[in-house]
């Protein structure tokens, strides 16, 4: 296990203090996405949070649509709305290679 935890886009391994600064943004954004239900970040045993990356990146999109002027509640509509459509187009691209390898 050791260092190949760190390729896993899930393993918590970034703290509080480091994703605000990696994303260029205050622990109060953070802390208020993990309010709002948006990011979940694990716990450390002392209780700070921790954020994998797959973490850092929603709260990045959601950072570039708030400074689109989007309120956190339609930020994450349309974010789960872009994560649909791209899971339908890799679905479809899935089918069509389906397709052509029975032709």
């Amino acid at each position: 296990m050791g260092l190949n935890r760190l390729d896993d886009e899930d393993y918590p391994a970034v703290t509080m203090g480091q994703a605000a600064e990696l994303l260029e943004v205050q622990p109060a954004f953070l802390r208020s996405l993990d309010v709002g239900n948006v990011v979940s970040p694990a716990r450390s045993a002392g209780g700070h949070r921790r954020y994998s990356r797959r973490q850092l990146e929603l709260a990045a999109r959601m950072r570039a649509l708030f400074d689109q002027g989007l309120t956190l509640d339609a930020a994450q509509r349309i974010a789960q709305l872009e994560d649909e459509l791209a899971a339908a187009r890799a679905r479809i691209a899935e089918l069509e290679n389906e397709l052509d390898r029975d032709r």
